[in-house]
């Protein structure tokens, strides 16, 4: 049992990383649109941070002077500090909130969805305006776009119920204002695509 506690403690050391997903913000390919299953205007309501009280768990843990004792025992020295998580933010926390839709531009959608937004570049914003934005969304298990950047932490859909903002890793999302330069030249590929025959 002791050993089991104290190798609970150097999971813990290694899973409980503050929220730094990405080292640099790879570039933003708006043709990535293509990956999307969903694509909407709305706007966002119930907009909340969903914490993951495990790797809390696991991080109280591995800074338990009793437990850091145990790991000292087992490695023969004294084991490394666990990482700080100021501001209080893991990479597996996500967002999660809901779209009113305006207008459906790619496959089918309710008046409202359930996202959710897993921030592969950086820790997702405490709050958002309601907007209206054009939103790209996939399903869980769709093909994500491709990373562009030199490394990147990508973790699983947190609800595979959901729907989830499309991101290409370590890039930004496609979560624009829809009155914005991106969003119209979304609306353009989009176009274009859907007015090509088909096969091309």
């Amino acid at each position: 049992m002791r050993r089991w506690i104290a190798a609970l403690a150097v999971v813990a050391m290694s899973g409980a990383t503050p929220a730094r997903a990405c080292m640099t913000e790879a570039p933003l390919d708006l043709h990535d649109i293509r990956y999307a299953d969903v694509v909407v205007v709305g706007r966002i309501t119930n907009y909340r941070i969903i914490p993951d009280l495990e790797i809390r768990r696991q991080n109280a843990l591995a800074r338990d002077p009793a437990i850091r004792r145990e790991m000292a025992n087992l490695i023969g020295g004294e084991p490394p500090e666990p990482e700080d998580d100021t501001p209080g933010r893991f990479m597996s926390d996500y967002a999660s909130f809901r779209v009113i839709v305006d207008e459906v531009l790619v496959g089918p959608a309710a008046a409202t969805l359930e996202v959710t937004w897993d921030n592969s570049t950086f820790a997702e914003p405490e709050s958002l305006p309601a907007g209206p934005f054009l939103i790209a969304l996939r399903h869980a298990g769709s093909r994500l776009p491709p990373l562009r950047g030199p490394s990147a932490t990508i973790l699983p859909n947190p609800d595979p119920n959901a729907l989830a903002v499309l991101q290409a890793p370590c890039s930004r999302p496609f979560m624009f204002e829809s009155g914005s330069r991106e969003a119209r030249t979304v609306r353009r590929i989009l176009n274009r695509t859907q007015s090509q025959p088909a096969g091309h």
